[in-house]
């Protein structure tokens, strides 16, 4: 079964039951003040994707069809940082409302793309683009050994 059918099936199968259900308390600077719920079986499907794939993004359309500005810049970051896709997933958010607005409330972060490292929120399109831009994602991705070794020069010497 997918994620998205799974998560689907959580969501109507009674998923605001007080039994099942915690409460998060979100920030003003997230989602300003109150009680979102998000029960325990779509916690427990979200952290399996991203603890699935070495490297998560859960956006609007898909790697080859982007539906929006910010996804489509986080796709091009990786891969341009050459970050393989064999380890990489996605998910389309605009394929399921409850996933939209459940990543939402699982990560705290109030936008969409979300990017996950190795389990760990990253953040949005401009932290992505920024760490990019300093150097700090590759130097993560290198410490997380995502991306693909580069030749030795000794490797190069004895091609040519």
């Amino acid at each position: 079964m997918s994620f998205l059918a799974a998560l689907r099936m959580t969501a109507r199968s009674g998923s605001f039951r007080a039994s099942t259900a915690r409460p998060l308390q979100h920030t003003p600077r997230s989602f300003g003040a109150g009680i979102r719920w998000l029960t325990v079986e779509a916690r427990e499907k979200i952290d399996g994707a991203i603890r699935g794939t070495p490297v998560v993004v859960f956006m609007k359309g898909t790697p080859d069809q982007p539906q929006c500005g910010f996804s489509r810049a986080v796709i091009q970051v990786l891969d341009v940082q050459g970050v393989p896709r064999e380890k990489l997933a996605t998910y389309n958010v605009l394929e399921d409302a409850e996933l939209r607005s459940g990543i939402k409330e699982y990560s705290e972060w109030p936008t969409v793309p979300q990017v996950y490292i190795n389990g760990d929120f990253i953040g949005g399109a401009d932290i992505l683009i920024g760490m990019h831009t300093s150097g700090e994602l590759e130097e993560l991705l290198e410490k997380a050994r995502l991306l693909p070794e580069l030749p030795s020069s000794s490797t190069m010497s004895s091609q040519t």
